[in-house]
Parts: structure tokens; sequence; C-alpha cells
């Protein structure tokens, strides 16, 4: 990797933390550059455009959330454990200062046509499918119930961390993470077949 990709991916792992406080509109090349001591220029040059960066902000943030979340969970074993290995990073991933990148986006670019959403959307679909076929595996391991709707199961899970996302960030529910993975609890204790161990 040169040096000029290595200050790309700096300044993104930058943004990325601004986009957190700031959401992706308050995201700026100017306020970008003060923040990483380079010229609005020298930054153009990476991005040409906000909606350049806004896309490249997210792209980022997706391999974040992969290397910190779902490689990981990936290499758990099947069923059960690789769920519940699931979710414990990613409520962590949502506990990070800012809260979750992609959270903040939804909220931004939800009716806002554009790339920007479009981007968002494939992600989006993409985290949540593969909370699908992560429970769609403990079904063929024996793990949950042959008749759980992995659909719904992936709705749901996603539900937990958005009121996990709402009640720490919004409310400073200091209970939220307990609260949180007692939600975790009755949606695996709903799911899981009645010959699978706890």
């Amino acid at each position: 990797m040169g040096k000029g990709e290595d200050t790309r991916l700096a300044v993104l792992d930058q943004a990325i933390e601004v986009a957190r406080r700031v959401g992706l509109r308050g995201l700026t090349i100017g306020s970008l550059a003060e923040q990483t001591h380079l010229s609005k220029s020298g930054l153009f040059g990476h991005f040409k455009s906000k909606e350049i960066l806004q896309i490249e902000v997210l792209g980022r943030a997706r391999t974040q959330f992969e290397d910190a979340v779902a490689l990981p969970a990936l290499r758990t074993s099947r069923g059960e454990p690789r769920v519940r290995e699931l979710f414990s990073r990613w409520l962590a991933w949502e506990s990070r200062p800012g809260g979750c990148p992609f959270v903040a986006a939804a909220t931004e670019f939800d009716d806002q046509e554009g790339a920007v959403r479009t981007r968002l959307v494939r992600d989006e679909r993409d985290m949540r499918d593969m909370v699908t076929t992560v429970f769609r595996t403990g079904v063929a391991e024996g793990h949950f119930r042959r008749d759980a709707d992995p659909d719904q199961f992936a709705q749901d899970f996603n539900g937990v961390l958005l009121a996990y996302h709402h009640a720490i960030r919004l409310l400073g529910d200091e209970t939220a993470e307990t609260r949180a993975n007692r939600a975790f609890e009755s949606l695996l204790a709903a799911a899981r077949a009645e010959t699978s161990a706890s």
C-alpha cells in the first residue's frame, strides 16, 4: 500500500469518527481538512465531492464492521455459539463512542434518494442477510426449531440492537446493555429447539 492510499485510509478512519458524532451530512471536506490538518485541495484530490466522501466513509465503515464483528463471529462454531458471538460483537460495535455510523446514516438518508442511500441500503441488506444466514445454519445444526423463521429472527435481532442504540445514545439509559442482552436471550429461547442445550 502506497503513502497516498495510507493517507486516504487514515482520512476515512477520521471521517468515520466525525460521522459518528455529526452524521454524514455534517461531514464536509472542509471540516475534515481541519480535523486531519490536511488541505482542502488535497482532500478534494482524494474524494472529488461530498457525496463521494460519504460513500467512501460507508465503505470504510463496512470494512471496519466486517473486521470487528462479522469475520470473528463467522470463525466461531456454527449454530447458537455463532449467533451469540455475532450479537455480542455487534453490541460492542454499537457501544463505541458516537454509536453506529450506519444507524446515524439511516436516520439521515432513509427518505433521501441518491447514491448514498443506495449504498447504505445495500450494506444494511447485506448485514441483515448475514444474520439470516447465520441463524439458518443454527437451524441446520439443530440448535433452533425447524419451523423458526430466519427473516423474522434477523428483524428481531436488528430491533434489539436499534432499541439499545436509542436507549444508550438518546436516553443515556445505564440499564440499556442489560436489557439488550435480556431481550436477545428471549429471542434465543423462543427460537431454540427443545433438544438444544442452552
